[in-house]
């Protein structure tokens, strides 16, 4: 059974989110101390959070960057805010998505079990023997024994969210560890953006394009820290490829 924790102060909105959520078969608790969710979320120990970014004390914006310090678990943003820049600011600090109020139900238990089904269900990156260096992770491993996928020497841990390059680590969230999965399995090929929407919410009538440009510059942010500032490459007008001219590779057709 998943479970959900919702951080939502209108008590109404909350009572009826863990309703629904429970009536799903999904395990659902409300955040009560508004202060302080670390130590709720941690005792709950959720495979998704739903977070409204108007709270007390601190918004849904600093909550989001503090869960990401220390897991990947998707977070869906719920916020009466329809603004573009808003949704953009939700994506930038560690969102995975975003759906606006008031809250199409029907909707939000599509995104929340595509969600699901994207990072422990039937559609979650599994380790491949046909996979270039990967194995299955032991219980307690360590990142070296992680499932691992390569191309000019960037390596990407699928069971950790991390990519590493000439020595040096990064830590990836999902849909930026998602998208380096595409672009590393052909590295040198364009990934189309359908494809690349596909892959992160299964169903591109419920993704905002623009989403995935902010997910892509994330990406690229996090390779320019491992001193790869040019590895992602747009091709207008069809999508994105992993450039191996950096990592001295030759550059497919």
């Amino acid at each position: 059974m998943y479970r959900i924790f919702i951080v939502e102060d209108d008590d109404k909105i909350a009572t009826i989110l863990k309703g629904r959520m429970e009536q799903y078969g999904y395990e659902a608790a409300a955040a009560t101390d508004f202060r302080d969710l670390m130590p709720q979320l941690e005792a709950f120990e959720p495979q998704l959070v739903l977070l409204d970014i108007n709270l007390p004390y601190f918004d849904g914006y600093y909550w989001c960057r503090q869960i990401r310090k220390q897991s990947s678990v998707p977070i869906i943003f719920i916020s009466a805010r329809s603004g573009e820049m808003d949704q953009v600011m939700a994506i930038e600090n560690g969102g995975d998505d975003y759906i606006t109020k008031p809250i199409a139900l029907e909707l939000l238990m599509a995104k929340v079990r595509g969600a699901l089904r994207r990072v422990y269900g039937e559609y979650a990156p599994q380790p491949s023997a046909a996979t270039s260096g990967a194995h299955a992770q032991p219980s307690g491993g360590s990142i070296e024994n992680a499932a691992e996928i390569t191309a000019g020497g960037l390596k990407l841990y699928l069971s950790r969210n991390e990519a590493e390059w000439n020595g040096s680590r990064v830590e990836l969230t999902k849909n930026e560890c998602l998208l380096a999965e595409c672009l590393i399995r052909r590295p040198g090929h364009v990934i189309p953006r359908e494809q690349l929407l596909e892959a992160l919410w299964d169903d591109v009538q419920f993704v905002d394009d623009n989403t995935l440009t902010v997910n892509v510059t994330r990406l690229r942010k996090k390779l320019e820290e491992l001193g790869l500032p040019k590895a992602i490459e747009t091709i207008r007008g069809q999508g994105y490829k992993l450039s191996m001219d950096e990592m001295g590779e030759p550059r497919h057709a």
